[in-house]
């Protein structure tokens, strides 16, 4: 005989439906539709708009735990009288049961993220652990046993330091917004969440993501967030997680790097390896933790000989530290990223093919500003709030108000924002200090017709007339390595002549 009801068995599966949905996508606000009918507050539905706030994107999630708790409390004493239930009404109620304690904790969870601390402990694993008796020590065959209550706890936390940085990453209302987060939280969770808690949760360091995107569109910022949200096993005896989450990502700008300098900062050397290696070194992919991630900014820009050593970590996981013979264990993740068309730059020989079919396990794309506001206007205030508050604090509200009155005064709301997010954080700075912001192109222009004078002129020194050659070079290819090819001269170069 079944012991739920066909109501209290639908409810139960849109539960469970919710439980393990992606909580950025359509579906998951459809699931508690489902789950609470006419009781569903859509002035609440959307994650995506509300932020990470539990105190007012939980209204629906209250409701729906409310008669959660009812429903199983139900449950559990009719299994402790010791009525038979069938396979899926135990899935259903492990499912429900799972779905309270990570909101019940999902606060405290938080806190322990925002104010993280040195060899911190986690005392509430006790009562955790209490409430998990409680619920799944039954006279039943098939419930989760006890221990697997630290894996739980374990992919609780994991959960909640996805969701509050995947919104520090990716700011904005937009769909191109809301979508974006949803592949951020597929490439730290799979897109089957179940799997994912199953056996994935332990190999997903074996896949390499590569993020592309223009300059300026927060690649770092995802790869962050990815990179702070990968699963670390907890200790229940000593009440702490294997790891401190908050130094586990390790970024590398590659295009700030000499190449001779690339391979030691990756692999590391031995004392003597070269000129000025005085002592041995660890390189990150040897500091690197089986739960960490190393990042690789600008991976276009990598000299193809390096791509090579690279190409053989991610297959083999071993690498060499320079002036070494001997095998070292790459035990974490490599994200990468690039501004790069990287097609084009496989089929023009800068990026070998066989790297890039290494890298391309995971890829995500993210959108340029222009994109966001284009689809959803209103990004554009949120995203000067949000940075005029991080910039001016207590004066952020007033300060907001100043640079969207310049913006729509002075640049229009079509402005394409060729710099990005960036560009727009340098927008707001220049006007609480300026009142006043110009674009990079008004400047440039303005400047270029002075370069043009003096070359016609011939004031311009043979250094000066490098430089603007090669800057002019640069910003139409985007790549140093794409620059020294055509220049036919070294990418230290390009790069001394751009930067300096």
């Amino acid at each position: 005989m079944a012991i739920l009801n066909v109501e209290d068995y639908r409810f139960l599966g849109c539960v469970a439906a919710v439980s393990y949905a992606n909580p950025f996508l359509a579906e998951r606000i459809d699931f508690e539709r489902q789950a609470l009918g006419s009781d569903f507050d859509e002035s609440q539905a959307n994650w995506n708009l509300l932020g990470d706030d539990p105190e007012s994107q939980q209204i629906n999630t209250r409701k729906i735990a409310a008669r959660a708790y009812a429903v199983v409390a139900g449950i559990q004493q009719q299994l402790k009288k010791g009525t038979a239930a069938d396979r899926q009404e135990l899935q259903l109620y492990e499912d429900t049961v799972l779905f309270l304690l990570y909101y019940h904790y999902a606060q405290r969870f938080k806190n322990s993220i925002i104010a993280p601390q040195k060899e911190q402990t986690y005392e509430y694993f006790k009562e955790f652990s209490h409430y998990w008796r409680h619920f799944f020590k039954l006279p039943v065959a098939g419930l989760p046993s006890q221990k697997e209550a630290a894996h739980i706890f374990a992919c609780f936390f994991q959960v909640r330091r996805a969701f509050y940085y995947i919104f520090r990453a990716i700011i904005g209302r937009s769909t191109v917004a809301a979508k974006l987060r949803g592949m951020v939280w597929n490439s730290i969770f799979t897109h089957d969440m179940r799997r994912y808690r199953r056996a994935f949760y332990q190999g997903m360091g074996d896949f390499s993501t590569l993020i592309t995107g223009p300059t300026g569109s927060g690649k770092e910022l995802v790869a962050r967030a990815i990179g702070l949200s990968r699963y670390i096993p907890f200790r229940p005896r000593l009440l702490k997680f294997e790891k401190d989450f908050s130094e586990t990502f390790f970024p590398i700008n590659l295009s700030a790097l000499p190449s001779s300098l690339v391979e030691s900062e990756l692999f590391g050397h031995r004392r003597g390896a070269y000129t000025g290696a005085l002592e041995d070194r660890q390189g990150w992919l040897e500091v690197c933790p089986a739960e960490g991630t190393v990042f690789l900014d600008e991976i276009g820009e990598l000299d193809p000989l390096v791509q090579v050593k690279l190409l053989r970590v991610i297959q083999t996981r071993t690498f060499q530290r320079l002036g070494t013979t001997t095998d070292s264990v790459f035990r974490g993740k490599i994200v990468a990223a690039t501004h790069r068309d990287i097609h084009h730059a496989m089929e023009v020989g800068d990026f070998r093919k066989d790297f890039y079919y290494r890298l391309c396990s995971d890829i995500i794309t993210t959108p340029s500003f222009h994109q966001q506001i284009s689809e959803a206007p209103e990004v554009l205030g949120d995203l000067v709030a949000y940075i005029s508050q991080k910039v001016a604090g207590p004066e952020g509200e007033a300060v907001a108000g100043e640079v969207l009155s310049w913006i729509q005064n002075k640049l229009g709301i079509d402005y394409p924002w060729p710099g990005n997010i960036r560009e727009l954080e340098q927008c707001v700075r220049n006007v609480i200090i300026r009142q006043e912001y110009h674009p990079a192109d008004d400047q440039a222009t303005g400047q270029a017709a002075l370069q043009v004078t003096a070359m016609r002129e011939g004031t311009l020194t043979l250094e000066e007339l490098c430089r603007l050659y090669c800057r002019h070079v640069y910003t139409n290819v985007g790549s140093y390595v794409e620059t020294a090819r055509r220049l036919n001269i070294d990418r230290r170069t390009v790069k001394k002549y751009v930067t300096d």
